[in-house]
């Protein structure tokens, strides 16, 4: 009698898993460091919140994490608690502005940069264990283009590529858009030129990039809104908050705003590629390929 009622009781959980609505899963990269990329996760994070949609945030920069101190948050666990099998994932999980969920990553722990499969496996059933329903999973992955950077951006649904206008930056981001399309088949990038002056600017660079892989990549390019560095941006870095929350009615943080209503209008995934732990699956399966 008993293991008939867990096997119903097991049969009413799964039939609850995928009645779950879909996670649409969003990896952040960029191709050099140092453009800002995490703050864009940050303040999107927080400006999809504000509009009502439940969020999470994945710091994928496994060994260099930092979205927790981008956000003046003073997490006592981390994901390396996690794999080490100390902590549950719901022990680890902060909360941010807006309510947003923040999984901060371990800063100067060797071995995090590179994790073997059964290690990942481990933050697949912790993952898959967790029982909160998402609308946003956004993660913000490490700069480059060496291992989980290519790992997380095959895996997500959409992959918003970030630069500035500064040569290394521009070239970095072209090389993994080339890596990501001419080895692992990834066709749809969506580019945000990000600290620059104006609109125009960032159509300039996005021109840059767009005229190379035109002629040399089969890829689809588009350009989701340019966010400009302003005095009030500055300021929120400084002060370790998103400008969206310092100075809502800046420059920037109309920018960001902008950016959240264009990825709110992009398709939700169908079936089950909308959850979190097939994209965690995803991630294992891409690492083992690679």
């Amino acid at each position: 009698m008993t293991r008939q009622k867990d096997a119903i009781m097991d049969q009413a959980e799964g039939l609850r898993r995928l009645q779950r609505p879909p996670t649409k899963v969003i990896t952040v990269a960029s191709g050099k460091g140092g453009v800002g990329k995490t703050n864009v996760v940050a303040n999107l994070a927080i400006t999809l919140a504000r509009s009502g949609q439940r969020v999470m945030v994945f710091d994928a920069d496994l060994g260099l994490g930092n979205i927790d101190i981008l956000l003046g948050l003073t997490p006592r666990y981390n994901i390396s608690h996690v794999l080490s099998g100390e902590k549950q994932l719901s022990d680890v999980l902060v909360r941010g502005p807006q309510d947003i969920l923040v999984l901060p990553a371990s800063s100067g722990v060797a071995g995090m940069a590179s994790l073997d499969v059964a290690t990942q496996s481990r933050l697949i059933d912790a993952v898959s264990t967790l029982d909160i329903p998402l609308d946003y999973l956004l993660v913000d992955c490490a700069a480059g283009i060496a291992g989980d950077v290519l790992t997380f951006s095959r895996a997500a649904q959409d992959l918003i590529v970030v630069l500035n206008n500064e040569p290394a930056s521009v070239a970095d981001a072209y090389a993994l858009i080339k890596v990501l399309s001419k080895q692992y088949g990834l066709k749809r990038f969506h580019l945000l030129p990000n600290m620059v002056r104006d609109a125009r600017e960032g159509q300039a660079l996005f021109a840059k990039i767009t005229g190379v892989a035109d002629r040399y990549l089969d890829v689809s390019l588009d350009l989701v809104g340019s966010i400009p560095l302003d005095a009030s941006l500055r300021a929120a870095v400084r002060s370790q908050r998103a400008v969206v929350e310092s100075a809502p009615q800046s420059a920037s943080a109309v920018a960001f705003a902008a950016l959240a209503a264009r990825v709110k209008n992009w398709p939700l995934p169908q079936g089950p590629s909308g959850r979190i732990e097939f994209f965690m699956q995803q991630w294992l399966r891409a690492e083992q390929v690679a």
